[in-house]
């Protein structure tokens, strides 16, 4: 067994700990990162952030998906097949992981690949798939970032044809003709949306009785009528009882009764944190009752030279801010100069059309009693968007009444994930909403949203005084 030593020890190559990892590094620490998969990345690149996003994108393009609003609704849709869309994704996860490796190599980090368990707050062993014990490392600090993984029920006959969760459904050998998505949150919507638009005869249940409830409401609205013009079917209020392999496909009984059949499934209800074969619980550390590891604000666990971040530790398991979560860790850990991690940042959500939003929603202002005003910006006013194709959508921008500063911004539709980080920047300089009507912008963008939209609001101020 090689004996090896690190000032820092990174479990996990996904988002956090590629960041942890590099920022240490950077710091003129020698790093060892721990990875049991064969490819780096974590479920982000492997799996999860960057394959469904990746999917999207080849979806929009290989069926001309945005032509349609010149062309008419009814123009069928470019048939695409398994194989089209394989062959982008794999070609774009195959240049980040060459990316991720040149990275490492290029910050003195190590790489060792196999299964990490703590035997104490100082020392991991590293196991092979056969769980042999290949090497033991010394270090003064370690980074859980080992992410998470779909929450599986042992009652659900999982698959890897039709029954399938967000990892196995990207290895489907054909596109399913219909399909029930179980679970209407990010990832259950996500993939509804996508396989919606290459025609696939979608129906989504959920126990709520619409999708994505964090979103601003009137965001939500928005974004149910574009799903429906996609032919994709939500079923709120219902919960799954049994789900049944049949020889067709699936069978589901509901709660209610209502029994429904498809080609394929998708179980979409939850992830669970990945520490399974840690033995955490050798060093004093246990995962909280939802599940995951609990931390301070530093991202320190129980054990102060053992750090967690990512979608290890929960909300909000965004690839974006387990990335500052994992570099935030590192500098604390040695004594670098950092900060609290940021109050408010960017969701996006890529469904079809795209979500984005940044600071308080419409229902958030009105609990919390704040004299408040909208501006709205639709896409139809956009010039940009009828010359790429017109794509449903709206800028909402919510700012106090009286001090008019900016108190939320919401965007569906084409380059929302895009154009959203303007309104976090102006947001972040405290500005008021008149700042985006001094402003010039180009013409013709999607940014001018913004400037529509902050003299629509301002309109109603100065016309109430």
């Amino acid at each position: 067994m090689e004996e090896l030593y690190a000032d820092y020890v990174v479990i996990g190559t996904g988002p956090a700990g590629q960041k942890g990892a590099i920022q240490a590094a950077k710091l003129g620490k020698s790093v060892i990162v721990v990875e049991k998969e064969a490819h780096p990345g974590g479920a982000s690149l492997n799996s999860g952030t960057l394959p469904s996003k990746s999917l999207r994108e080849a979806i929009l393009d290989l069926t001309d998906f945005y032509q349609r609003s010149f062309y008419g609704q009814n123009r069928p849709l470019r048939e695409v097949s398994i194989n089209d869309l394989n062959y982008r994704l794999h070609r774009i996860l195959e240049e980040e992981r060459k990316m991720l490796l040149r990275q490492f190599e290029k910050n003195r980090i190590r790489l060792v690949q196999g299964s990490a368990r703590f035997q104490d707050e100082n020392h991991v062993v590293i196991l092979d798939p056969t769980q042999k014990a290949i090497a033991r490392i010394t270090a003064d600090y370690f980074l859980i970032a080992t992410g998470s993984k779909p929450r599986n029920p042992n009652n659900v006959p999982f698959d890897n044809e039709t029954i399938l969760d967000s990892t196995r459904l990207l290895a489907i050998d054909h596109l399913p003709k219909t399909l029930i998505v179980l679970g209407g949150g990010i990832i259950g919507s996500e993939y509804a949306s996508f396989f919606a638009a290459l025609g696939t005869e979608v129906t989504v249940i959920d126990k709520r009785d619409h999708l994505l409830p964090l979103l601003d409401h009137e965001i939500g609205l928005h974004l149910q009528k574009a799903l429906s013009t996609l032919g994709l079917q939500v079923m709120g209020n219902k919960e799954p009882d049994k789900i049944i392999r049949t020889k067709e496909g699936v069978e589901v009984r509901c709660k209610d009764g209502t029994t429904l059949h498809a080609e394929m499934l998708l179980y979409a209800l939850g992830r669970e944190a990945n520490v399974d074969q840690l033995q955490v619980d050798n060093v004093g550390i246990s995962v909280d009752r939802t599940g995951y590891i609990p931390v301070n604000a530093l991202f320190q666990t129980i054990v102060p030279n053992i750090y967690a971040a990512g979608d290890v530790i929960g909300a909000p398991a965004l690839a974006s801010t387990s990335m500052e979560q994992g570099r935030l860790a590192a500098r604390h850990a040695f004594g670098a100069q950092t900060h609290h991690f940021p109050t408010f940042y960017p969701i996006g959500i890529y469904t079809i059309p795209e979500i984005s939003s940044c600071g308080y929603t419409e229902e958030q202002l009105k609990e919390l009693g704040f004299r408040y005003e909208i501006g709205r910006a639709y896409y139809y006013e956009i010039a940009r968007n009828q010359i790429v194709g017109n794509d449903p959508g709206m800028f909402k921008l919510l700012f106090h009444a009286d001090t008019l500063e900016i108190l939320g911004i919401h965007i569906i539709g084409r380059a929302a994930t895009e154009v959203i980080h303007i309104g976090q920047v102006a947001m972040s300089f405290n500005a008021r909403i008149d700042y985006f009507i001094d402003q010039v912008f180009n013409y013709p963008t999607y940014a001018e949203g913004y400037r529509i939209a902050a003299l629509n609001g301002f309109n109603k101020v100065k016309h109430r005084k």
